[in-house]
Formats: C-alpha cells, structure tokens, sequence
C-alpha cells in the first residue's frame, strides 16, 4: 500500500499547439508520491517525461488536471523545489561558490553574509569541491560543474527535487561517481525526489520507485515497478544482488513491448 501523498499529479494532460494543430503530449497523467520517496520517470525518447517534470518545477502550465505539492497547488516556479537540469546551467562569470551563493542569498535574507558562505560551501565540500570553491566554471570539468548544480540544489533545503536526466551529458565513470553521490546525499536528509532518467540501470539503482510512462503522444503511467533492494545502497554490492538485475531485466522487457497508447489503468509489476 502506498503512503499518503506528498505530490499528486491528478489527471494532468498537456497540448501544445502546433502548425499542424493540437497536439497532446501527455493525458491524464496520475502518480501520488510519498514524502520522502525517491521515484524515477522513464520512457522512450519523446514520451513527455520532461513536460511533466516542467510542470511540478511550475515552468510549464498544465492544460487540464494539476499538481499539488505538500497540500499546495503548483502554480509557478518557487524555492520549495530544487531543480537539476542536464545541463548544469552555471554563470561562468560566477565562481562556483557564487553560483550557489546566488540561490543561498534569496533563501536565507536573515542570516548573515559569513552563514550564507558557510552554507555554500558546506554543500560544495559534501559533493567533493571543497578545494575548487573560486574557480570559475571554465576551470571546471563537465562532472564538476554538475557537482555545482546538485550542490546549489541542495543548498536551498527545498522540499522536493526535480532532477531533469542530471547525469545525462557525462562519461560513463563520472555518471556512475555522481550517482553514488547522489545516492549518498539523498540518504542523509531522505528529500522527496522526481528524476526523469532514459537510463534503467541508473533507475534501478536510485529509486524507491520506477514508472513508466506509455509512448505518446497522449502519454500516461504505463508501469509502477517497485524497487524492493535494500539501503543503503552501494553500487559495487547491487552487482552480486540477482534483484538488481531481475527488476533492470522487467522493465526492459516492458520498454521493449511497449504497446500503443490506450486507455487501460496503470499496470502494477511485481516480481514473483
């Protein structure tokens, strides 16, 4: 039985209008999220995975349905939800603590210029940039920079996450490095998350959950598929656990199947 939600997505539909007419991307779309659940949003490419996410970070308006976030409506962009972009979308005139001072600054107005700095750099430190805190983001390898985004993300203690394929523009070791970090920094304070991901390995191994969402256009949740493994989670254990690659095996298996866009209710997977 799944918690009481702390996000709810009701019915939430999005049509943009194209030189070719309406055209709806996703259609009633509806997931209830745990507080303190890290869920993960997969798809085939175009599925409308991002729109969603848009439009909890209150970027995007939904066309009908909507999204309410710890008992408030979405209604725009705020500082209760950290986003993540896959790029990391620094101000390269800006060091990399001045990049996270910036959200710092707007948050916390009452305490003082040396606590904002403290904090900045607290969360520089616990994403391994304690020895690049004045470089310029130019000085910064791709990985780093990200580094910079998660921390600044962090940084603003919003109550939920959005990371939008965070890992997405980098090497194979720095994403699987980042996704350990990752895993570590959400184990410390549990935040609620949302990340949209293509990649199942690195679904797997994050989230408390994994949906699917249905090829669109007209997408919606296709799958729900639990992932029971156990925390905290080290890659390194999860490559002997038979688990991880039973639940990675499932949800190929159903990406791969992927059946055309109908209207049945979401599938619950589970394994035998």
């Amino acid at each position: 039985m799944i918690p009481e939600s702390y996000v709810d997505f009701t019915q939430l539909t999005k049509t943009f209008d194209t030189p070719k007419g309406p055209l709806c991307v996703v259609k009633k779309f509806s997931l209830k999220i745990p507080l303190g659940q890290f869920v993960c949003l997969v798809g085939h490419s175009g599925c409308g995975k991002s729109t969603v996410l848009s439009i909890l970070a209150g970027l995007q308006e939904a066309t009908e349905g909507g999204v309410v976030l710890a008992g408030k409506e979405v209604r725009g962009p705020g500082p209760d939800r950290g986003v993540v972009f896959q790029a990391p979308c620094l101000l390269p005139w800006l060091t990399a603590r001045e990049n996270v001072l910036l959200g710092i600054n707007e948050i916390y107005p009452g305490k003082s210029a040396k606590e904002r700095r403290q904090i900045a750099e607290h969360y520089l430190a616990l994403v391994g940039l304690g020895d690049d805190l004045d470089k310029l983001p130019a000085e910064l390898s791709q990985g780093m920079r990200q580094r910079v985004g998660i921390a600044r993300a962090f940084a603003l203690n919003p109550k939920m996450l959005l990371l939008d394929e965070p890992f997405g523009m980098l090497d194979g070791i720095t994403r699987i490095q980042l996704q350990q970090e990752l895993v570590r920094l959400w184990e410390d304070d549990k935040k609620t998350v949302l990340m949209v991901t293509h990649d199942v390995d690195e679904a797997v191994f994050l989230a408390d959950r994994v949906v699917v969402m249905t090829n669109g256009p007209e997408a919606r949740v296709g799958a729900v598929v639990e992932i029971d493994l156990p925390r905290p989670r080290r890659r390194e254990h999860l490559l002997d656990d038979a688990r991880f690659y039973a639940l990675r095996a499932q949800l190929l298996e159903y990406l791969e199947s992927m059946p055309e866009q109908k209207e049945p209710e979401p599938a619950q997977l589970a394994l035998a």
